[in-house]
């Protein structure tokens, strides 16, 4: 990984699950972009409004960068049930135009930018777990709008090894110390335990550059 990589250059739009490591990598110095745009946590769930967001912050994000990124999987994160064939891409695609350059993360969700099917298998020891990354957590309430105990019950309990954060940044051990009761609570409502797993970013930052334009990482 090249240590001279700048993202000077470029405009990022992300979904807003991000915010915890792309805010993290800005304060450590190796996210330099002009300007970082987030749409809200959790839109998976309603790509109609999605769509409008990503479209809105895309168009403000031309007015900072001639170079984009979006930071946003392409499989899971905009599922369109009403029109199949509209992907996140064909939103992407209708927004380009001469003169930008624009680049999505191409990769399936949010959690396999934090950490390969590989690095999973190896946390999860042949165990059904559930992963997440620190957004998922912390905003919760947004990711997972409008469920109740019944959709919880539902959904994760086939997760028999429980929930594991995948954690680049050191936000379970502060959350443990500063509010216990968060990691209790929504432990509880998902009816199996919570722990965190600490990774390193690299392959963050490397899903990240793969995705610049090839003349920036030379």
């Amino acid at each position: 990984m090249s240590k001279d990589v700048s993202f000077k250059d470029y405009a990022i739009v992300a979904c807003g699950t991000m915010i915890p490591e792309l805010s993290y990598l800005k304060q450590e110095g190796f996210l330099d972009a002009a300007k970082v745009l987030y749409t809200t946590p959790g839109l998976h769930q309603t790509p109609d409004e999605l769509e409008v967001q990503l479209i809105k912050q895309l168009t403000e994000a031309k007015e900072h960068a001639k170079k984009i990124l979006i930071v946003y999987g392409g499989t899971y994160c905009y599922i369109n049930i009403q029109k199949p064939e509209r992907t996140i891409d064909s939103v992407i695609d209708e927004l380009r135009e001469e003169g930008y350059f624009i680049s999505r993360t191409i990769m399936n969700n949010c959690i396999d930018m934090i950490a390969s099917v590989e690095e999973r298998n190896e946390i999860a020891q042949g165990e059904n777990i559930w992963f997440c990354t620190p957004g998922w957590v912390k905003y919760r309430d947004l990711e997972f709008k409008g469920w109740d105990r019944a959709d919880a019950n539902q959904n994760f309990p086939q997760y028999t090894g429980g929930a594991i954060i995948l954690d680049g940044i050191g936000y379970f051990d502060k959350l443990l110390e500063e509010s216990p009761e968060e990691i209790l609570d929504f432990s509880d409502w998902m009816t199996i335990p919570l722990d965190a797993r600490p990774i390193k970013l690299d392959g963050f930052k490397k899903v990240l550059i793969d995705a610049m334009d090839s003349a920036d990482k030379e």
